[in-house]
């Protein structure tokens, strides 16, 4: 059997892939250095933006991804993770060019909400996330409604926050997608999906009360990489 070493594509953005790394120490229940989960990162933060990629506004993100995936597999990566939501728009086609299995930020985080009672499940994404559809058709496999956000919404909080942290400044990106937040509760919704890696970090910054009552699917997917690294420790 090949040696365990999750290989992480990152930079998307830099602060959510050292955000997931931290996630990756405390999901593995360690009691020395030597019991945590081997790690290669591709941390590279050019990668071109995927938001506008899949708005027309920009070129697309995908040689750079691969040429990510081309590092790791080299690195002799096992198994890789993308701590970006938006980036899984190109899961199929890296899929096909790397030889390590990529896991899916989804599917890690609909194992989380399959476990929980909830009926409306608000949905904090990208529009290129919202758009794909994958956290909605999930949901309703699930027999739960999606509450998403809306337009006016989405530009007036959603996209200003998100880039706020990318510039650093996280109280305000949190105050902004606390509204973004807000929003989604008072039409229903139970439990919040933080479909953005940039947007926990955001609300930790301004100790959003919505955190209680979210998940996190960087946080899942560091679960479901440190469940892989205990079955082959």
């Amino acid at each position: 059997m090949k040696p365990f070493l999750l290989g992480v594509l990152g930079g998307m953005g830099p602060l959510a892939t050292v955000d997931f790394m931290a996630k990756l120490l405390t999901a593995t229940p360690a009691t020395r250095d030597q019991e945590q989960i081997p790690v290669v990162a591709w941390n590279v933060p050019q990668i071109a933006d995927r938001q506008k990629a899949l708005a027309g506004l920009g070129p697309s993100p995908l040689p750079q991804l691969l040429n990510g995936i081309e590092k790791l597999n080299a690195a002799g990566a096992s198994h890789i993770a993308i701590p970006c939501n938006t980036a899984h728009h190109w899961y199929d086609a890296l899929s096909r060019a790397s030889d390590a299995p990529i896991l899916h930020i989804v599917e890690a985080t609909l194992a989380h909400i399959e476990a929980q009672a909830s009926t409306r499940v608000g949905v904090i994404a990208t529009h290129g996330t919202l758009a794909a559809g994958w956290f909605q058709q999930g949901l309703e496999r699930l027999n739960v409604t999606p509450v998403l956000p809306n337009e006016q919404e989405l530009e007036s909080w959603f996209v200003p926050g998100c880039y706020a942290v990318k510039r650093g400044a996280l109280r305000e990106g949190g105050e902004l997608l606390s509204l973004q937040a807000q929003a989604l509760v008072e039409r229903g919704a139970e439990t919040l999906i933080l479909a953005c890696t940039e947007v926990p970090v955001a609300l930790d910054a301004v100790d959003s009360p919505f955190l209680a009552h979210a998940i996190d699917p960087a946080q899942a997917l560091a679960e479901r990489c440190s469940a892989l690294w205990q079955k082959y420790r």
